[in-house]
């Protein structure tokens, strides 16, 4: 009797699947123009994307790499004018972002054009260049937004230069710029009268870089940011 039942059930189970197969492949002869069409547009969208990216993107992005060379050598030179807008000859930073926009080469470029706009003292371009850059180069992040943090001091936004600071010293922690933006961080929290956040930045440079320069004087900032807070 169990064997029957056992029987029984496997022949309904199979008599189950059988069913939900012919649904399927019904339903694949009713839609079949319908879906030749989908896989259709979908093979025409991932051959657009790789011919898009192997004809027109990684060129574009050699002839990118190729022509902010001569502004790169510009900026090392500190001639930041130069290296900015270029020298007639050679393009800029900003002639780069301009034409080879969407490019890795391009994003780069505004990182570079930011940080020359900070040291030519033109501080809101600097803000508007280095906000817009989105590397995924942990240390040249952590420079984009300590940068950014010194042009937002220069135009009086403390507080948003503190936040950007300490941003800057967790987006890549190591002992040399973790510590020394921890310290811009927390005597813009200082000068914003945040004091528990100054205090904060402080205690994480006793706490994780004590052998960094900053590290060897911190207590004096972490007494004064306390006596400030009483």
């Amino acid at each position: 009797m169990a064997k029957q039942n056992v029987k029984n059930e496997g022949d309904e189970r199979l008599e189950s699947v059988e069913t939900t197969l012919t649904k399927a492949e019904q339903f694949v002869i009713d839609n079949q123009k319908a879906i030749i069409v989908v896989l259709s547009i979908m093979l025409v969208a991932v051959l657009a994307f790789f011919g898009v990216k192997k004809y027109y993107l990684e060129p574009r992005e050699k002839d990118a790499q190729a022509a902010i060379y001569h502004a790169e050598k510009y900026f090392e030179n500190d001639n930041f004018a130069t290296a900015l807008n270029g020298d007639g000859n050679y393009l800029g930073f900003v002639d780069i972002i301009n034409e080879f926009g969407g490019t890795k080469t391009a994003n780069l470029a505004k990182y570079y054009a930011g940080v020359s706009c900070l040291n030519t003292g033109d501080f809101n371009k600097a803000v508007e260049y280095l906000k817009s850059y989105k590397g995924k180069d942990v240390l040249v992040s952590s420079l984009a937004l300590g940068a950014l943090a010194d042009a937002q001091m220069e135009l009086g936004n403390v507080a948003e230069a503190a936040a950007s600071y300490e941003n800057a010293a967790l987006k890549s922690a190591n002992s040399f710029t973790s510590p020394m933006y921890l310290l811009r961080a927390g005597m813009a929290y200082e000068m914003a009268g945040n004091y528990a956040k100054a205090i904060a930045a402080y205690n994480k440079i006793k706490a994780d870089y004590p052998n960094s320069n900053e590290g060897f004087s911190i207590e004096k900032y972490i007494a004064r940011a306390q006596a400030e807070m009483k």
